[in-house]
């Protein structure tokens, strides 16, 4: 599947902005990404098995919190870092 990197994330795939994972649930997807890029997957998910507050994960077109569904074939997961600010 195509992921598609934030900005704030690129460090961890060398600045690339777009990488290529495997997986049949976003757990296993995000378990391949810490696989290749050491530390990605903390920076999603946080100790509580959560997706952080900061992150919005969007398979297809649809936003996806559960980090046990499946992904459908042909599917792109984008994550998005939100921004904040005062």
């Amino acid at each position: 599947m195509r992921v598609i990197v934030p900005s704030q994330l690129r460090s961890y795939t060398a600045g690339r902005d777009e990488v290529g994972a495997d997986g049949a649930t976003l757990a296993d997807v995000l378990a391949d990404l810490d696989r290749q890029f050491p530390g990605f997957r903390f920076r999603v998910i946080d100790e509580q098995e959560r997706v952080r507050r900061h992150i919005i994960l969007f398979v297809g077109s649809e936003r996806q919190d559960d980090l046990h569904a499946t992904i459908p074939a042909g599917s792109d997961l984008q994550i998005v870092g939100a921004l904040s600010g005062g």
